[in-house]
């Protein structure tokens, strides 16, 4: 089974039709050349459209990958800025979601693909978050899941592995509160020195990175992302929970965060439910959080 096969498919629509929403799908979304992925002019040609529809209420990315950030200098700004409408998806879409606030001002969302909708099991606390950042309007006070997964769930969806979460971890106590910016941090340091790059001044900066990276890779781009002007703004950091094979540890990220001086006094929480294990949280990019990092106890609020 693929990550998007027939199955997956099959599990997306009876998610998407519980939740009373209908699915369309790009014209070229079956396309994928050499690098897992599809034409520049294809990619533009589906998100162009999508935006321009006034049937489409809600874009979800399929999936993620390598090279969003080819398709920024070809995005037709003028048209979302236009027809402003939800946008979600996460990792390489970090290029897509945070070049669109950016640019437009319009809030894009941090959260799960079409395709993290066809997994069969364990997706309750992924959805309710999901659904309340989307569909509700009332503020959301966001409680470390209880157990989470890093398993290839697609290669077998009735075996699953699923782990105690041992909660927050705190780095740097303190608060803090903001606009919300951020994603996958290697991602997010692409759109360094461009037009694209949002701005970190007074910004709750949320950041993961995957299972190709690891404690010394992940030091350093967080190290880049602290460079950046407007970095001395930042009122907050918010760290997604690290696959297993990156092999970080509480010990680790405090020496990574405590010998970096442009962290210093600022609160640093991390641990949290987002990334590239399960559940996963809905944030969005260009919304307004509060936070607080405290050894007695630790609190994410979403306006």
């Amino acid at each position: 089974m693929s990550i998007i096969g027939s199955e997956t498919r099959t599990i997306a629509k009876r998610r998407f039709d519980a939740l009373g929403l209908s699915l369309s799908f790009g014209r070229h979304v079956e396309s994928c050349d050499d690098f897992m992925s599809s034409s520049i002019d294809e990619r533009i040609e589906d998100l162009h459209d999508a935006f321009e529809d006034p049937n489409v209420k809600a874009i979800l990315t399929v999936i993620g990958g390598y090279n969003a950030n080819q398709l920024l200098p070809f995005i037709d700004w003028d048209l979302i800025r236009a027809n402003p409408k939800i946008f979600c998806g996460y990792s390489d879409i970090t290029a897509l979601s945070c070049s669109i606030w950016a640019k437009t001002g319009l809030v894009t969302y941090s959260g799960p693909h079409y395709s993290t909708f066809g997994m069969l099991k364990h997706t309750d606390q992924t959805l309710s978050w999901f659904t309340q950042a989307l569909m509700a309007t009332q503020s959301q006070t966001v409680e470390p899941a209880l157990t989470w997964t890093d398993d290839e769930w697609y290669l077998d969806q009735q075996s699953r592995k699923i782990e105690d979460s041992d909660g927050y971890w705190v780095v740097n106590e303190g608060a803090g509160e903001g606009t919300l910016v951020g994603g996958n941090l290697c991602t997010l340091n692409l759109l360094h020195g461009t037009e694209y790059m949002p701005s970190l001044d007074g910004a709750v900066v949320f950041i993961e990175d995957d299972l190709e990276s690891k404690p010394y890779t992940f030091d350093r781009d967080l190290t880049s992302l602290t460079q950046q002007t407007g970095f001395d703004g930042v009122r907050g950091l918010l760290i997604g929970r690290f696959q297993r094979s990156v092999e970080m540890s509480t010990s680790k990220l405090a020496a990574i965060v405590s010998r970096n001086p442009n962290l210093a006094g600022i609160p640093v929480l991390a641990n949290v439910d987002f990334g590239h294990t399960d559940p996963l949280l809905t944030l969005p990019v260009g919304g307004s959080v509060s936070m607080s990092a405290g050894l007695g106890s630790s609190l994410i609020m979403i306006e």
